[in-house]
This record gives C-alpha cells, structure tokens and sequence, in this order.
C-alpha cells in the first residue's frame, strides 16, 4: 500500500463513497456501511446486500426483536475499554437502552477492512461514522415505527430503546418484529444527517461502566493466553544470541529426552526471513515444553551484532547527529543557519534515552491450527492488517488463508501492533501437523520485545544581542519501528533525501512559534541492524519531547525569563500553529489555555526544602490529532543520595469531546504513571546484542510505594474528540527533569534519570 492509501485505510473520518443500508437478516435488524460502486451493489437490494455480506467493515451493528443491540468492534481490547467508547457514540445517537447494548471483538474477515489499534487513534478514527450510522439507525427505526403507530415520523423521537409518539412508544424490538427496513441513505444523505448536540447526549460524555468488566472479574474473558484448542501440543521458542543473522549449527537434545512428555524439536525455516536461526521445542504440556527448552543444547554461528552494547549504539547516535550530511529535513521554518551566523550567543545540548521495554504482564503468545486449508490464529493483536500478510508470507499462502480470532489483550502498549510471535507458532504447526500453542516465557517475551531504542538528540539555540531567542536546530537520531515493519508510511524528508518514519519524528515538530527552526530526523542504523525497534506508549514523542521540552526551558533559563510565561509567548497561534479542522480547531492557543489553566493551578504550592515544580506541555500523538496537555512535577531531590521522589503531578488536558469518561481518566492517570516510570526507572540496556534486564528482579518499573498524588483536570469542550491512551506520557520526564534542575541547578539529560549524577547535588 502507498502511504495515501494506507492514511485513508485508518482514518475513516469522510465517508463520500460510501452508502449506509438498513435490512433484515434472519428476523434482526442489520445495519452498516457498504461501499457505493460495485458490480453488486448496483444490482442488489439494500436487504440482499447485507445478507451476502457485501459491505464495509466501518461499522455494522443489529438489533435483535428482543430489543438487543449488538455492536461488532474491528479494534483490539487492551484494558482500555474501546469497545465500551465506540459503542456509546452508536447507542447515544441511536437512543438505545445502553443496558442492552452489547460488543463483539471481530476476527480478520475482510469485510472488516483495514484493522489497526494503536496511535491513540480509534475514537479519533471512528466518532463521526459512528455517531453518523447510530443517526441513520434512528431514522430507520423512526420510519418504520411511524408506519406502525400510524402517526406522522417527524413527530417521534428514539429514546432508551424505543420510539416515543405523544403518549404511545414501541420498543426497538417490537419495530424489528413488526417493521419492515430496506432502506439506503446516500453519501449526501449521511453527510446531512442530524447528530446531536452536545447537551441532547445521555452516553458521551456521561459517567458509565465498561462493557467488558463483568467478564474480566468473572474469569469469562479470554486472553490470547487461555485458548485452548483439541489435540494441541505446546511449544517453547529458543532464541538465537542475535534478533537477526544467527544460523543454527547444532542442536542436542539427549537432555531433553528426559523431559516427561518431550515430543521433539524443529530449527524453523521462515521464507519471511523475520525468524533467523529459531528453534521451536514441543511438548504435551506447557511445563513440559518449558522444561525441555531449558535443557536443549543449541550451538549457533551467531550474527555480526553478537557483540554490540547500549554504549556503542548510543555512541553511533553521537556521530550521526554531529554529521550535517546525515539524515533529512523534517522541520525547516525560516533560516536557522543565517540567525545562527548572526548570534550574539547560542547554546548547545544533548539529550538522551535509553532501551526500554514494554513488559506487558500477558507474556506473547499464539494458538493455532490448520483446518482444510485454512490457517486459524488465536492471539492478542493490535494490527491485524499488519500482521496478517506477514504470517501468510511466512507460511507461503495467500491472506485469504489465514484468520485471526482476537483475543482480549493482556497488556499491549505498542508490543503487539506487528504480532510476529505469531510467526514461530504457525511455523511449528506447519512442521509438526498438529494444533500448537506457544507461550514465551517471561524471558523470552523480553528477548524477542520490540523495545524502544536508544536516542541521542542534539540541541541549538541562538540568541541575539538583547539575549532574545532567534533560532532552534534540533537534531536526532534513533532505531525506527516504522522501517522494518511499515515501510509504506513512511514520507519522503522536506529536502527528498530520505523517507522519515513519522511515528519517530512526531514530537519534533511542535506548536511554538519559532521564528527559525530546523530539525533533522536519521536513523541510526546500528539500533536497527541489533533490535526491532517498536512502538512504546507515546512512540516518538516520548523520547523526542524529552529533550525538546527540557531544551525549551534550558533557554528559558537562558533569557532570565519565567518557564511558563516563555512558552505562553511561543504558543500564539500565528500561521502553521493555527491548526485546522476537525482536529486541531485552535491550534496553540488550546495548548496556552491548558498551560494558562496549570499557571493557575500550581502558583501557590507550597514546597519543603529540596523541593520544587517543573513544567512542560506536549500535544501527542500527532500533529494531525493532538491531545493538549500541560503537566507540573512535584518533586523532592534527596542530597545525600541524589533519590528523586515524585510527590504530585498535575496534569490540564483538553482532548476534545470525552466520549468515555471514566475510560479517559484511566488512560491518563495509566499514562501519567508509565510517563513516570519511564523517567526514573525503566531500561535493559543492550548487552552482547541483546536486551540484558529480562525479568521483574532487575528491570524495575514504578512500585506502589512510589507512586505520586495524581491531579488530572480535563476541559470542558465540543471540539472533535482526540486519542488518550499515549499522550498522557508525553510530558511527564521533561517535567521532572525541569522540576530537578529548580531544585539542584543540574541539568539531567539521560532518561532514565540516574539518581547518581544527583548525589551530592
């Protein structure tokens, strides 16, 4: 795909070619998006044609005659609850009773379309076809209802589940009995639809519980981990010493043989060549299979990275940045090397962030098996239409051969946007003809993690004779996930002289109005050639505004001038920061009523000794969908030890319209503590060319006893509603790193904060 088609593949906000159809399928009420043109749907009624399915995945929901309303989800569940937000944007415009309202997480059908969870975008992607087919629901069952009640339709109105006439109503159900729907509404039509305003809203907006809770507290959700499936046998991986280049050059499994219930091992031949030097051991049970890997003796020719530390990546990254040849123009506003020749002053820095993991508790997994030529796979995933064509490639079938049943996600966080676990597994089905489930153990999910890579990220600023900023240069350089698994998302740089992974890029080209700015992007190639570098929560922006926020106040600091009130005076709104409709209506000014609102908020704390607040906004997870954010960090430095404790974050959001309230607070309070985690705790630096913190006992995220009081206020707006699981993250290490700085006059540059270059501070 092109990387016009795949946008449009995700972002599902216009629908001119598409129709909506109303139709009875076996006594329910169907409702969905089908496509305008087509040999068929020229031909065949609005009631035919959903019947043979032939329609787009955007949305389709029915209701049952007992009144039932079932909406079908295409995005993965994660513990964020988007099936619950997605179905009360339908049901609030449809005027349904929410407690008969239902989701169903669907498999790869290609009726389906294009499926992706990840970005933040899924309300962001879905709020207008779903708010516009729940209006289009309503109308139908208006129609069909007036014709019931013999009564003029623009005198009823849809409310909890039935249509109301004066002083009579009828259920939905009984007008799916009754009724009858084959109805099609134009492009036009649904462009011109009715939807509500925002004070006519019971469900967005509105305090409500998630439909998934009952059955993940009742033990009936199933997660990748708990399928199960007839006559299946269980398979370990054993990793090669290197992600790519290792070859297998023996292996010996007289150990093994005395594994109680050891069926064998196969070294894996993968055509997608993702899987070098892999072999897959199986057992009849899943103890057996991790008893059995334990003792398989496996000798490798290892690849050329056998021997690449954190140092040398890290290192690499230095030279790149100090190389004006390297990499391409993302950002490039007025003359930056003119205003710096003519500086009275400039100064420099260099930020960096080390690997880190995504550790999500569910460790990867698949289960699959082949039936009459059909490949079934069972997993957590958040990109199917990613992952899909890659196990097809593996397995040398065409996509319509595989299926992929989703599971609920025990932990995603970016990990399982490409499921290439998937890979290893249906390459053991394929060699020993039988179902097979494999699980990573702890280790293994951390070895074959896609981690965030390392980054270096060089600063400039000039300044002229009155000490007023006239230029910035940022320049940076890290591992891309988008190269290696996505290729076709990737742009061509300003000056065309390379292709930029935007995910990694994202951050860098912020809302300040700069008079002269320039950023770089390059990748560094010997993070790539070592890991696959992933997408973790907040993608680029969680490194990138690192050192872009902490830069912002080291020139604040520079002019003498307030860390607040400096950013108020870059945020005007002038030019490209005016944003555009739908997405980012306001631009800047959004994000200085936010920051305005924070000034507010903080100016009277009161600090003990050692003590003192940071700032910094962000406005992730894209330029084309930002969700406003200014964040302050409440932090005490211990002396002696240099210990960073983070007392209290406060936290201004303005994301829009909230679809899903209490889902909204979660994700940002989630955010705000991975943000928090990711500062002062997490990395596993690359040792001999791999991840060197595989387990809980040394790669230690954020404890209970750490945790910081957490004041998070969203603004109140009608503005088009914007993603929140990822940007919540953004803010949170710059703030700290200024809130330090306050406090000890250090300037901490290395994520995560190391509480030895503190001591003594």
């Amino acid at each position: 795909m092109t990387m016009q088609n795949i946008k449009d593949a995700k972002n599902n906000i216009s629908l001119s070619r598409r129709r909506f159809l109303v139709g009875t399928v076996s006594s329910s009420l169907v409702m969905a998006f089908a496509p305008l043109a087509s040999a068929a749907s020229l031909t065949l009624s609005p009631q035919e044609t959903l019947q043979s399915k032939l329609f787009s995945p955007t949305v389709w929901f029915e209701i049952n005659p007992m009144g039932e309303i079932n909406i079908n989800i295409a995005k993965a569940e994660m513990g964020q609850h988007i099936g619950t937000a997605l179905a009360r944007v339908v049901a609030d415009e449809l005027g349904a009773d929410w407690s008969k309202v239902s989701i169903t997480h669907v498999d790869t059908d290609p009726k389906w379309g294009y499926m992706v969870t990840g970005g933040s975008w899924s309300v962001f992607q879905t709020f207008k076809p779903l708010s516009q087919a729940g209006a289009a629901g309503r109308i139908a069952l208006i129609e069909a209802a007036a014709k019931i009640l013999n009564c003029p339709a623009d005198q009823c109105r849809a409310e909890n589940g039935a249509v109301v006439y004066q002083d009579r109503s009828i259920s939905f159900g009984d007008i799916v009995a009754k009724g009858t729907f084959n109805r099609a509404f134009t492009p036009e039509e649904i462009d011109a639809l009715p939807l509500k305003p925002a004070s006519k809203r019971t469900l967005v907006g509105k305090p409500g519980l998630a439909l998934d809770i009952p059955a993940k507290t009742n033990g009936s959700a199933v997660y990748g981990i708990d399928v199960e499936l007839a006559g299946m046998v269980y398979a370990r991986p054993i990793l090669p010493p290197t992600r790519y280049g290792s070859k297998v050059t023996n292996v010996d499994d007289s150990a093994a043989k005395k594994v109680k219930g050891y069926l064998g091992y196969h070294i894996l031949k993968d055509p997608s060549d993702l899987i070098q030097g892999w072999v897959s051991v199986q057992a009849d049970t899943y103890y057996g299979a991790i008893k059995a890997g334990d003792a398989l003796k496996v000798s490798y020719q290892a690849g050329k990275t056998a021997k690449v530390s954190e140092e040398d990546i890290i290192k690499e990254g230095e030279r790149l940045v100090a190389d004006e040849s390297e990499g391409g123009l993302f950002v490039n506003e007025g003359d930056f090397s003119a205003a710096r020749a003519k500086a009275a002053k400039t100064i420099e820095a260099t930020y960096r962030t080390h690997t880190a993991l995504h550790f999500a508790l569910e460790p990867v997994n698949a289960t699959v098996e082949e039936k009459d030529g059909l490949w079934h796979v069972y997993t957590g995933n958040q990109w199917q239409s990613l992952t899909l064509p890659a196990i097809a490639k593996a397995l040398q079938v065409a996509d319509d051969k595989i299926v992929m049943h989703q599971q609920y996600l025990g932990g995603g966080f970016g990990r399982r946007l490409f499921g290439d676990y998937a890979i290893p597994a249906v390459l053991t089905s394929k060699a020993v003809g039988k179902p097979v489930k494999m699980v990573f153990t702890r280790e293994d999910d951390s070895r074959f993690d896609q981690p965030r890579s390392p980054s270096v990220a060089s600063f400039r600023a000039s300044f002229d004779q009155e000490n007023q900023l006239t230029g910035m240069e940022h320049v940076f350089a890290a591992g891309w996930p988008t190269l290696t698994m996505a290729p076709g998302f990737m742009p061509e740089s300003l000056d065309k002289k390379i292709r930029v992974d935007p995910f990694s890029t994202s951050g860098a080209d912020h809302w300040y109005s700069i008079e002269n700015d320039r950023v770089r992007a390059i990748n560094n190639d010997l993070a790539q050639q070592t890991i696959l570098p992933g997408f973790l929560r907040s993608v680029g922006q969680g490194w990138i505004v690192w050192g872009v926020e902490s830069f912002i106040d080291e020139i604040a600091h520079q002019m003498k001038a307030d860390p607040i009130d400096f950013r108020l005076s870059m945020l005007d709104g002038l030019g490209k920061q005016a944003g555009k409709a739908p997405e980012s209506v306001g631009g800047a000014k959004r994000l200085a009523n936010v920051l305005n609102i924070l000034k507010q908020k903080t100016k009277n704390v009161k600090l003990a000794k050692n003590e003192g607040v940071g700032i910094a906004i962000s406005a992730g997870q894209e330029r084309t969908m930002p969700a406003w954010m200014a964040c302050a960090a409440q932090v005490h430095v211990e002396p002696s030890s240099g210990k960073v404790t983070v007392k209290k974050l406060t936290m201004v959001a303005d994301a829009g319209v909230i679809v899903h309230p209490d889902g909204a607070l979660a994700q940002v309070q989630g955010s705000m503590l991975w943000g928090t985690s990711l500062a002062l705790h997490e990395q596993s630096p690359i040792e001999n060319g791999q991840v060197s913190n595989t387990n809980l006992h040394t790669y230690s995220p954020l404890r209970m006893n750490d945790m910081p009081e957490l004041d998070i206020e969203f603004v109140e707006s009608d503005e088009f509603p914007v993603g929140l699981g990822e940007p919540g993250v953004i803010a949170i290490a710059p703030a700290i790193g200024n809130a330090i700085f306050q406090i000890t006059g250090v300037r901490v540059r290395d994520l995560p904060i190391s509480a030895e270059a503190l001591k003594g501070a």
